[in-house]
């Protein structure tokens, strides 16, 4: 080793747990802590508590302890991708629905009470997704989504809130909810097996659930509604 060289000791370095956390690394553990609500792991109370320890976390070491005990969480801050998952596409990228099925889901539901919780970009859609909004509101975009099947449930369920689901012109949609004091709207469609399909189901009680087609985000010619 010439003089000029110095070795960095191994003790110097970093720990990776005490690197500063992103906004994006505090919401999705937020994700994960409304995920076990709706498991029935926590309660409100035991929610709330942890939600504001992650929003006054500075660090990935301050987002172990709040997600630890969730067996979704897998004793890491971050909820990890599962093995075998088929690549996600480039946000942005345009491709058909049926180019997109495959992937391992890494969540089955979405939660927003008194708060809101977004699903867009590329992620994927399981078989069976539950949504939840309960005096705060719920955004699904499904236009650059991949499916774990071609044939996808939403049970969605608004209560005093909004549940929002945009879907691209390749899919095909299916919108058979209740809508009590409330609105349940969105195109229905005859859902057939020669495409991904998409039923929505559930209830709007004082809410409301509304499923959109638009263009996907990469067309800059716009959306359009369909109606019933």
């Amino acid at each position: 080793m010439s003089n000029g060289d110095v070795a960095t000791p191994a003790a110097s370095r970093p720990d990776p747990r005490d690197l500063r956390c992103s906004d994006s690394d505090r919401e999705k553990v937020a994700e994960v802590l409304r995920g076990a609500l709706a498991d029935g792991r926590l309660d409100l109370d035991e929610l709330s508590d942890r939600l504001d320890r992650v929003y006054a976390a500075r660090t990935y070491r301050d987002l172990e302890p709040i997600v630890s005990d969730l067996p979704s969480a897998g004793g890491s801050p971050l909820p990890a991708v599962q093995p075998g998952a088929a690549p996600l596409p480039r946000a942005g990228a345009q491709s058909s629905a049926l180019d997109r099925v495959g992937g391992a889901p890494s969540s089955t539901n979405a939660v927003a009470i008194m708060g809101g919780t977004t699903r867009k970009g590329a992620w994927v859609v399981p078989s069976s997704f539950s949504a939840l909004a309960v005096m705060g509101g719920v955004e699904l975009d499904l236009r650059e989504a991949r499916f774990e099947t071609r044939s996808v449930t939403i049970n969605a369920v608004a209560f005093w809130g909004g549940i929002d689901i945009t879907v691209g012109p390749d899919i095909r949609v299916l919108v058979d909810g209740v809508g009590v004091m409330g609105a349940f709207d969105g195109p229905r469609d005859a859902v057939d097996d020669s495409g991904v399909s998409v039923r929505v189901t559930g209830l709007a009680l004082m809410g409301g659930v509304d499923v959109k087609r638009k263009e996907a985000t990469g067309n800059a010619s716009g959306s359009a509604r369909l109606e019933p």
